[in-house]
């Protein structure tokens, strides 16, 4: 199935961003919104505490399944916000390791962000998105 989303890249701008600067999808793609993955083990319990790469990748794990259900795939997403609640860069590279080789060459446009706090106990990572399908 053709994929919806092309990657767009610039010779004007930096090439040390490990993503794409904007991403495209045509006006006959479905958008697919979704809401902040959670490090949340099927019990609502948080996984992996204190744990910055292990929460990023039950994040990560938690957006596939939702994609899934979506009719998608990580290649079908368009872009992502990753937030860490930390004050400390060795904190937001940890997890955005994680979520960067979870999407390999797709290298989707992303923003990662340091916040105060999460809405769940003891947790450190939420990972949002946007994907675009072409339905046939």
């Amino acid at each position: 199935m053709p994929r919806a989303v092309s990657l767009i890249r610039s010779s004007s701008l930096s090439d040390v961003a490990e993503y794409a600067y904007a991403a495209t999808a045509p006006a006959e793609a479905r958008l697919i919104f979704l809401a902040g993955a959670c490090p949340l083990n099927e019990d609502g319990s948080t996984a992996a505490v204190g744990d910055y790469a292990g929460q990023a990748a039950k994040a990560v794990e938690n957006m596939r399944t939702a994609l899934t259900e979506s009719g998608a795939t990580l290649g079908d997403v368009i872009s992502t916000r990753v937030l860490v609640a930390s004050t400390r860069r060795e904190d937001l590279v940890t997890a955005w390791e994680v979520v960067r080789d979870a999407f390999g060459d797709h290298d989707v446009p992303s923003t990662l962000m340091g916040v105060t706090v999460l809405g769940y106990d003891d947790q450190l990572v939420e990972i949002e998105g946007v994907a675009a399908v072409l339905d046939s």
